[in-house]
């Protein structure tokens, strides 16, 4: 009897098990092709527009707005090529930028490693893209912060732009 018990107490606890690893999400494979066509059309002419903190500043987070030409992989590695324009207090640089990009699953995440940004400085950065959204934290040396605001894609820029002229 004590046999049977144990039997069937162990067929019911691999069945348990069973349902529960059944139940447990499976990883998502995320085609990292698209996910770089994707990121590429998207950044690729757009305008980022937020705002940025200085961190043990008492100031509020100021503007600040990123204009990108074209935006592209590069032939080596995780490297990409942003044109950029970048406007910030009474700062306003255009340059292109090599930048690492690498992926968090479907999430593009800048990665800013002590890049020479003249006349600006040499600044670090983690920058999350999802969403038509970027947030992320910046270091300047002897100052850094948070940044964080909305992506505008050069297709709704140019929709918006259009809409605009028929009103006028």
């Amino acid at each position: 009897m004590i046999a049977v018990r144990y039997v069937l107490a162990s067929s019911l606890l691999l069945m348990l098990a069973a349902a529960v690893a059944a139940d447990e999400p499976k990883e998502k494979k995320f085609d990292k092709a698209e996910l770089e066509k994707k990121f590429a059309e998207t950044m690729s002419g757009a305008t980022m527009s937020g705002h940025f903190t200085v961190l043990g500043s008492d100031k509020p987070p100021r503007k600040e707005t990123y204009t990108l030409g074209r935006v592209y992989k590069a032939k080596a590695g995780d490297y990409w090529i942003f044109e950029t324009r970048i406007q910030y207090g009474d700062h306003d640089v255009t340059l292109p930028l090599s930048l690492p990009v690498l992926w968090a699953g479907d999430t593009a995440v800048i990665t800013v490693d002590k890049v020479p940004v003249p006349p600006l400085g040499v600044y670090s950065a983690r920058v999350l893209v999802y969403n038509n959204q970027y947030a992320g934290t910046w270091d300047g040396g002897n100052h850094g912060g948070m940044l964080f605001g909305t992506i505008t894609p050069a297709a709704k820029k140019d929709s918006d732009a259009a809409k605009d002229g028929d009103q006028k």
